[in-house]
């Protein structure tokens, strides 16, 4: 769904200031795509995965209990790789330890249970930057 003109112009501004503050971390979130890489490692864990598994049989049918162990431990290696990745593939919405099941923040910079200061993402501080601009 393509986005309307006001949509845009918000995200080309939006953008801007992220360079404008941090060039660093724009020019690093440019450079590459982050979902190729992701699916890169997804599907080198699901293959480890198989050649795991394969190996771990493989140990069982022939009576070795190191080939056995070294495929568990790649079966094992290969699905944790494949897991942490699959969010970036999917696209899916990460949601740290500790935030509200909503994924947000209060917004007003509340502490949470433990005592630490809670920060709003990064993108809603910077639609809250714009707005304050857009207003002036």
């Amino acid at each position: 769904m393509p986005l309307s003109e006001h949509e845009q112009r918000l995200l080309e501004q939006i953008e801007r200031a992220l360079v404008d503050d941090d060039p660093k971390f724009a020019s690093s979130v440019r450079s590459g795509d982050r979902r190729g890489k992701a699916r890169r490692k997804l599907q080198l864990g699901v293959l480890l995965f198989v050649v795991g598994m394969a190996a771990l049989i493989g140990g069982a049918v022939i009576p070795s209990v190191p080939l056995g162990a070294l495929g568990f431990l790649v079966a094992f290696g290969g699905l944790a790789l494949a897991v942490l990745n699959y969010r970036s593939v999917t696209g899916g919405v990460e949601v740290g330890p500790g935030a509200p099941a909503g994924g947000a923040a209060s917004g007003r910079g509340g502490r949470g249970r433990a005592g630490k200061v809670r920060r709003q993402p990064l993108k809603n501080r910077l639609e809250e930057r714009f707005r304050r601009r857009y207003d002036q």
